[in-house]
């Protein structure tokens, strides 16, 4: 064999294997509506609640407090005149101070549930986090993107929103152990 057939053997060898295309593994991703997940994730709705009936439960004992400062001021008005102006002076200034304290109590009770809130709703984000995360590596996800409020993805294809299959997984998750319980509770 001479010298060119060998070069044009080994170039057309080289030339195909250029050409063979190389195996793509398919990566598989999917997104999660963050925004649609957190409205219907039971465990969230319930905690939602449970902040809102605390929020009212406090809320009506300062409301009633409110409403006797009301009470008094109007009636200071009508009083006024009669008592005389050093009087009023007196009764304007612990008006002006009760009114700053409940100010103050309405803003620390606002604060105090915003903190408890708070804490617990870090903690249920959090344990959504990893309950994806493991989710991900049990279906063999290379990448699961969040969307809604906090939006990383500008837009995808809806065969890729795994939002249901997440707020199924996770509500029946967080229902399975309140089943339990109760279980437990009725052998009792």
């Amino acid at each position: 064999m001479s010298k060119k057939a060998l070069v044009i053997i080994a170039l057309s060898i080289s030339l195909v294997a250029c050409n063979k295309p190389a195996e793509v593994k398919e990566v598989k991703t999917a997104y999660v509506d963050t925004s649609e997940l957190m409205k219907e994730y039971t465990e969230a709705k319930d905690l939602e609640a449970k902040y809102k009936t605390k929020a009212e439960e406090k809320g009506r004992q300062l409301e009633a407090e409110i409403n006797r400062f009301k009470q008094e001021a109007a009636s200071f008005q009508a009083q006024a005149q009669a008592n005389g102006q050093a009087w009023a002076q007196q009764k304007g200034a612990e008006l002006q101070k009760k009114e700053q304290q409940l100010s103050y109590a309405q803003q620390a009770l606002s604060q105090e549930l915003q903190q408890e809130s708070g804490k617990e709703m870090d903690s249920l984000v959090s344990g959504v986090k990893k309950f994806i995360k493991t989710y991900g590596k049990e279906k063999g996800y290379a990448y699961i993107y969040g969307t809604g409020d906090a939006a990383s993805i500008l837009y995808a294809e809806d065969k890729f929103d795994i939002t249901k299959e997440i707020i199924k997984a996770l509500n029946d998750k967080y229902k399975a152990p309140a089943k339990t319980e109760e279980k437990a509770e009725a052998k009792k």
